[in-house]
């Protein structure tokens, strides 16, 4: 190795020793970024705390000051400005109106409970119970807060102080500020407002002087906001698939999580609200502003928790530390009730509407505009004057048949011609062999065509009545105002009518009960499924005698369907049906069988000589027919 060499590494060598001798830390900026780093874990800490898993000793309600200097000195290194409010004892507030009771807690200025006043629970016994929507550490909210000295706190986790109480206003408006002070002239201030008579809690964020103790260019605050969801109905399975987070962005539609399964979404465009949904309540966070870099989480709990899902969402907040403009949210504790829902305005003119109305399913399409326009009206005109809902159903029931009437009649009709046409029907068949099945089907619609007999004729009605039967299928579990409504044996027409309870389950989502109106749907729905086939011809060649069989399976496959749906369904589908087996029996009596077949014979005469124009449906039927039995021979 020559001396050049070796210079150069004695040169590189002494570069390495002087670069770190300069980059080295003093013990003070050691200790600086030490600080930094616990206060880094101590927000991690209160964020895991948040979702669920706080310490006993940060949630108790017996927390009380510490007085030994140790501790001061911690809690000052650890909460900087704020370490005058680490320490103290939780109290409670309560603001209150007709319909709700909200309790507040210092404990990090949060909303410890909620009741609702109209509203109660059943337990085991079937006693009534205030319905509570959470209560102590089922639920939680807090905000990150950062110190100019490179501290991070969670408000949940301070104490607040009340400003001259709970105030009143001339509209009976209650009002409370929770003050979160620093060591310095600067605060926080939480403010809840209920109105009189109002399911809406108002909730603001001001700051006073708060740039002097946080850093510079601070505009948003991170927010984070947790609950565990009471199992509050008799069927947990059904209040489980009703049970979802539910969000609307600002300037699109509304969008969930997943029901059935654990699930969580990062949302990246702005949200306006956030909704822990329950299938009757909820508990929603509406921003007057937005909320942006939103991040939700569902988690479903164990069967016998008595807990059905726990929800968190944590998202960003605008946030003025000088104090010039709060941050204002409102918090919606109430049922999901169409008419309260749709009541909620807007506080800004930033979008169309909350929409809150549609949280409640009314299903989607032309089955919504049914519930919409239609059922809910008629459901609502008959609640102001009739206090029974079982009755209320059953003149819902009548209107709805007797609106549906013309349509029931002509598919009894069109089913009647088909019906006197069946001898010529069987002659056709007997003529024609039974390989020739495009032949048998030319003659058989070629006889239709010269009598003006359609087949679509009769399937059409029955599709026309199709929106109503699946929107009153989404109206009953939605409709909480037969949450809890008693008539005949059903106890709640919002759940099943358990008569039975059975030892063991029966699967296939039948359960570990009998439901009697589901029963009684179903053995209706035999009875009227046997008077059909006994009216509509059957044609073997089409699979006539298959069709009969799905018939007569479908009402037990209804009955294992509907065991755990709300009984007020299966009283309706019971009711509409026995009205349909009444309307069968008047119509059959004021048809004349013989006059329809004479007048079919008299038009066949008159259209003997004219052309048979093949209708689109029958067409089609024609032609693929003639593509089978060509599928058939090249098979040979």
């Amino acid at each position: 190795m020559d001396k050049n060499t070796i210079l150069g590494f004695v040169l590189i060598a002494l570069i390495v020793l002087g670069f770190s001798q300069l980059n080295k830390k003093s013990d003070k900026e050691i200790a600086s970024e030490k600080r930094y780093s616990d206060s880094i874990a101590f927000v991690e800490q209160n964020k895991t705390a948040l979702a669920g898993n706080v310490a006993k000793a940060s949630l108790s309600k017996d927390s009380v000051a510490v007085n030994d200097t140790t501790a001061k000195a911690k809690s000052a290194d650890a909460f900087g400005d704020f370490s005058v409010s680490a320490q103290g004892v939780e109290k409670f507030f309560t603001l209150e109106n007709e319909l709700v009771k909200v309790t507040l807690s210092n404990k990090g200025g949060r909303i410890y409970s909620v009741l609702l006043k109209k509203y109660f629970k059943k337990d085991t016994l079937n006693n009534s119970q205030p319905l509570i929507l959470f209560n102590d550490k089922e639920s939680n909210m807090g905000f990150t807060l950062v110190t100019n000295n490179n501290r991070v706190i969670n408000s949940s986790n301070l104490f607040f102080e009340p400003v001259s109480g709970i105030s009143t206003d001339s509209n009976g408006n209650q009002t409370l500020i929770l003050r979160l002070k620093t060591s310095g002239n600067a605060y926080l201030d939480f403010a809840y407002t209920l109105p009189k008579k109002e399911y809406l809690l108002s909730f603001g964020l001001k700051a006073n002087g708060m740039n002097t103790v946080m850093p510079a260019g601070i505009n948003s605050l991170d927010m984070q906001w947790y609950s565990k969801l009471r199992q509050q109905e008799m069927g947990r399975k059904f209040e489980d698939r009703y049970s979802s987070i539910n969000y609307k962005y600002v300037a699109d539609d509304i969008e969930k999580l997943s029901e059935s399964k654990n699930d969580d979404k990062k949302l990246t465009n702005k949200v306006k609200w956030i909704a822990f949904k329950d299938q009757f309540f909820s508990s929603i966070l509406i921003a007057d502003d937005a909320m942006s870099s939103t991040t939700l989480k569902s988690t479903l709990e164990a069967e016998n928790s008595g807990y059905l899902k726990e929800y968190t969402a944590e998202m960003s907040v605008p946030f003025d530390p000088t104090g010039k403009t709060p941050t204002t949210f409102r918090f919606y504790f109430g049922p999901n009730q169409y008419k309260v829902l749709s009541a909620i305005a807007n506080n800004t003119k930033d979008d169309a509407g909350l929409q809150l109305n549609k949280l409640i399913p009314l299903g989607w399409g032309i089955f919504g505009w049914v519930n919409k326009f239609a059922i809910i009206p008629m459901f609502n005109l008959f609640s102001k004057f009739i206090s029974n809902f079982g009755l209320i159903i059953l003149l819902m029931t009548i209107v709805i048949k007797l609106v549906l009437f013309p349509l029931t009649y002509k598919s009894y009709i069109s089913s009647a011609k088909m019906r006197v046409l069946k001898p010529e029907i069987d002659e056709i068949n007997a003529k024609i062999p039974a390989d020739k099945a495009a032949e048998r089907q030319k003659a058989t619609m070629e006889l239709y065509g010269k009598v003006g007999v359609s087949p679509m004729s009769g399937c059409l009605p029955t599709l026309l009545q199709m929106p109503i039967l699946f929107a009153m299928f989404s109206f009953f579990p939605a409709a909480i105002e037969l949450r809890q409504q008693s008539f005949l044996w059903a106890t709640d027409l919002s759940a099943y009518d358990s008569i039975m309870k059975l030892p063991f389950t029966v699967p296939f989502g039948f359960g570990n009960h009998v439901s009697l109106f589901c029963l009684l749907m179903t053995a209706t729905n035999i009875v009227f499924t046997k008077l059909n086939m006994a009216n509509t011809p059957t044609n073997d060649q089409m699979g006539g005698a298959m069709m009969k069989w799905m018939m007569y399976l479908m009402p037990l496959m209804f009955l294992f369907m509907f065991n755990n749906y709300a009984s007020g369904l299966s009283y309706y589908y019971f009711i509409a049906t026995l009205i349909s087996i009444g309307q069968t029996y008047v119509i059959r009596a004021t048809v004349d069988e013989k006059k329809m077949l004479a007048e079919l014979h008299a038009k066949r005469k008159s259209n003997i000589n004219k052309p048979v124009k093949k209708s689109g449906f029958m067409a089609r039927l024609e032609k693929m027919q003639q593509e089978q039995q060509k599928a058939v021979k090249n098979r040979k």
